[in-house]
């Protein structure tokens, strides 16, 4: 228990930690948008229909590195790029609280598909949220064949590593920040 303790914190620490994306150099933005870039190709690699996701969408946003840790609170944050017409158009970053049980930590992947302009726009207001009831697809081969978007959105995720057991209430927040 002492050691699931000394993780909690460390973990804590890190996601508390992550630099916000409103004045960030130039420097940790490129490192971002490198990373959104290999995140995207990793999502396609695992699921080959997402390729066609990505080309059809008005707009997405790729949060590469998500970092998520909980024992009874928790809390998750990471920095992303926004894209419209396949094309890099700000920056934004995502956070997350919740309540409940749940004792660990993770790393993970997260892409947002916007069907419409509007959708897009609403998330560019940083009027966008989740609820406790939005869900995500996890990225594996052949997911992407029968998902549809829902209220004009569609996520999907990728694990990176660590281990959480969770069964919390929380929700997403996000803020846009245009290049």
């Amino acid at each position: 228990m002492k050691n699931l303790n000394i993780i909690w914190v460390i973990v804590m620490a890190c996601v508390i930690n992550i630099t916000p994306i409103f004045g960030q150099t130039k420097v940790k933005k490129n490192k971002i948008i490198a990373d959104s870039n290999i995140a995207k190709a990793e999502f396609i690699e695992k699921d080959a229909l997402m390729k066609g996701i990505f080309e059809k969408a008005y707009g997405y946003v790729i949060f590469p590195n998500v970092g998520k840790g909980g024992f009874g609170i928790g809390g998750a944050a990471g920095n992303g790029t926004v894209y419209e017409h396949n094309k890099i158009v700000g920056m934004a970053k995502l956070t997350q609280v919740s309540i409940g049980f749940q004792a660990g930590a993770q790393a993970y992947r997260e892409v947002i598909f916007f069907e419409s302009k509007k959708d897009l726009d609403r998330f560019k207001e940083s009027r966008f949220e989740f609820s406790a009831q939005a869900s995500a697809v996890a990225a594996t081969e052949g997911a992407a064949a029968n998902v549809k978007y829902t209220d004009g959105v569609m996520v999907f995720t990728m694990l990176k590593g660590g281990l959480m057991y969770e069964a919390a209430v929380g929700g997403q927040k996000f803020k846009f920040n245009r290049l």
